[in-house]
């Protein structure tokens, strides 16, 4: 029995489930040049961030609700670097198997997260909760938070799963522990996190 075992499972997409970083990069890169922005910026300040939020704060000069259908579209594009992140399909296999409730609390938009989830052959959730479905995206709490409302889960009886800094500090504010995954940050970045482990596969030693 892990130690999160009974708890409702909010897990983040990107970086945690599936290993969409070609495709990120790819998509972003494209806006960035598109835009005569800085590419080592944009990347830089990505992780975790709602397309809007990225753009607000890489551009405040550019309409955020325009440039993040741009992004999308560039994102979509590059489709194809998407692929599942070992332990993931056998981890929500196993939540399903056993009852236990999970959701996916993305920053990405529900377009490119469908598509992201379809791609890498896994199980959709119940519960999807995407940047289109909150007017503020992590590092805010709101996302889990309504995570958490969709589920009929009490903040405290929820769990996050993340691999960003922004995501975890969105996690923690929302009154829940967070497995923090250091699969696409430095673990010293996610100091603020509950428990820090390596990889999906400890996680699930932790959830089951």
């Amino acid at each position: 029995m892990g130690d999160y075992d009974g708890a409702t499972v909010l897990f983040d997409l990107d970086g945690v489930l599936v290993d969409s970083a070609e495709s990120i990069r790819a998509g972003l890169t494209a806006w960035a040049a598109e835009r005569g922005l800085d590419v080592g910026e944009v990347l830089e300040h990505s992780h975790g961030r709602t397309d809007h939020g990225l753009v607000r704060l890489v551009a405040p000069h550019l309409d955020p609700v325009a440039e993040a259908k741009r992004i999308e579209s560039h994102e979509a594009a590059a489709g194809n670097g998407v692929r599942p992140v070992p332990a993931a399909l056998c981890l929500l296999t196993e939540l399903d198997a056993r009852g236990r409730p999970w959701a996916v609390v993305t920053s990405g938009s529900g377009r490119i997260a469908r598509s992201r989830i379809g791609t890498a052959g896994l199980p959709f959730p119940r519960v999807l909760v995407t940047a289109d479905d909150v007017t503020e995206g992590k590092p805010h709490p709101e996302p889990y938070l309504l995570g958490a409302e969709r589920m009929g889960a009490a903040p405290a009886a929820c769990v996050v799963v993340e691999d960003s800094p922004a995501g975890a500090r969105a996690g923690i504010a929302a009154g829940m522990p967070v497995l923090a995954v250091a699969s696409t940050t430095d673990p010293a970045q996610l100091g603020h996190a509950t428990t820090v482990v390596e990889d999906l596969a400890a996680v699930a030693r932790l959830l089951l």
